[in-house]
């Protein structure tokens, strides 16, 4: 009985082992089967593969006159010209002050986005995805339906107050209606989700939301800086036009060496050359705009003509003030037969040699990411609107970074009380509350001298 029991006992163990060894096996492959580490996408999921310009290149438009000259001369040309005509309207919309550069900026905003999103579109133009362009300018309407609220709260609450009545809701009650519209837009970008296009209009999704930061962001720093005086704007942009057209000259003409792989026709002798020739500049361009009050004082509305006027008292940023040069600046300039121990200047020429040397050695660094993201879609411009300088992107690439320099230089610096904001704020208070800041101005004004009990 003991044999027949072992050897039923040793079949079954035989039967179990047998069994056993498939799960076995299925638990080792599982087992093996190796696991993702992070977020690894599936295959064939539709991402483009660049093999070509998502956009076309600029055209040849070189007129007849100039077919005979070499095609270094024929762009130097054509780029000369076109800086001429630039140049001279952006003096015409600088007589029209704060709002017809107001105007400006919103116009060039508006064709940035226009550029960026359309690489964006070409790139994914065979997805056919739905509502890709559509969404893409509502949220920039409602960026800046955000961003710009409290501009015309401030500067036209007035007049949307007194002749626009049916605009005022929409004025005060600018933030949560723009948080709304956004809601709305995230809403039909949702319900437009289609599958096996997930990870693309996620993607698209993205690239809209970064270009509203990049685009809309920067050109509401530009606004804010405006009105508080056309100077610095002034000086800010053309201090970077500056840099680039003397980068240009001193690059074509003694230019040998290379400045940076991501932009070849950069050269060292172009970045140094334009860096003094910007300085110099900043210092006497400076000097000439603060004699006119149309440049140095804050925008402020006139009821009666219905126009903005910057008439004011020069602060002291504006008046002649004697410092002492530092020891070894004096030595410096010894080794030069000048023998200066102080020098006469205005503090705003102190602050436009520091916004030179940040258009000279930061703002550049804008036009070498712009380089870098057209080489990454195989493209050599981001438009053709100007005839040899490419699109609006390729023009102002270098103004984004210099947008958001000055205004935080500003804030930090140089910021003073605008009385224009702070009247339009206190008539859009409460009569009570009106009433209560009269008093309390009367009684400081009464006690330091300046108006009679």
């Amino acid at each position: 009985m003991s044999e027949i029991r072992q050897r039923e006992g040793e079949q079954i163990k035989k039967e179990s082992s047998e069994d056993g060894k498939p799960g076995d096996k299925e638990l080792n492959q599982e087992e093996e089967k190796p696991v993702a580490a992070g977020c690894v996408p599936p295959e064939n999921l539709g991402l483009p593969e660049i093999q070509e310009p998502p956009i076309p290149p600029q055209k040849d438009n070189i007129p007849l006159f100039l077919k005979g000259l070499p095609p270094r001369w024929q762009n130097y040309v054509i780029r000369t010209a076109v800086s001429f005509a630039m140049v001279f309207g952006y003096a015409l919309i600088i007589y029209a002050g704060p709002v017809g550069l107001t105007g400006l900026i919103l116009l060039i905003e508006v064709m940035c986005f226009k550029e960026i999103i359309s690489i964006g579109h070409a790139v994914y133009r065979t997805q056919n995805l739905p509502w890709f362009r559509t969404l893409s300018w509502y949220f920039l309407a409602c960026a800046n339906y955000f961003v710009y609220g409290q501009s015309l709260k401030d500067y036209f609450g007035i007049v949307l107050r007194r002749e626009l009545h049916v605009l005022q809701p929409f004025i005060d009650y600018y933030r949560f209606l723009s948080f709304w519209l956004y809601v709305i837009g995230f809403m039909m970008f949702v319900l437009s989700l289609q599958k096996k296009q997930y990870l693309v209009q996620f993607t698209l999704f993205g690239w809209t939301h970064i270009a509203l930061l990049i685009v809309v962001t920067q050109s509401n720093l530009i606004v804010q800086t405006l009105f508080d005086g056309m100077i610095w704007f002034l000086l800010s942009t053309t201090c970077v036009i500056c840099n680039d057209i003397m980068a240009y000259m001193f690059g074509f003409f003694f230019g040998r060496t290379s400045l940076i792989k991501l932009s070849p026709k950069k050269t060292w002798e172009g970045f140094i050359g334009a860096l003094f020739s910007t300085v110099i500049y900043s210092f006497f361009l400076t000097r000439f705009l603060a004699q006119f009050q149309f440049f140095t004082c804050p925008a402020e509305y006139d009821e009666d003509s219905m126009v903005f006027r910057m008439e004011c008292e020069p602060s002291a940023t504006y008046q002649v003030r004697e410092y002492i040069l530092p020891g070894f600046m004096q030595a410096l300039l010894g080794y030069g037969g000048v023998h200066w121990e102080t020098v006469n200047l205005m503090p705003a020429q102190i602050h436009a040699l520091v916004i030179a040397l940040f258009a000279s050695l930061v703002s550049p660094f804008g036009g070498f990411f712009a380089s870098g993201f057209k080489r990454a879609f195989k493209i050599k411009d981001f438009g053709d609107v100007f005839p040899g300088h490419g699109g609006i992107m390729d023009r102002f690439d270098c103004q984004f970074l210099m947008a958001s320099f000055l205004y935080v230089y500003i804030q930090t610096f140089l910021k003073t009380a605008n009385p224009t904001k702070i009247t339009h704020q206190i008539l859009n208070m409460a009569p009570e509350h009106q009433l209560y800041i009269f008093n309390q101005l009367k009684d400081s004004l009464t006690k330091s001298g300046a108006i009679e009990a």
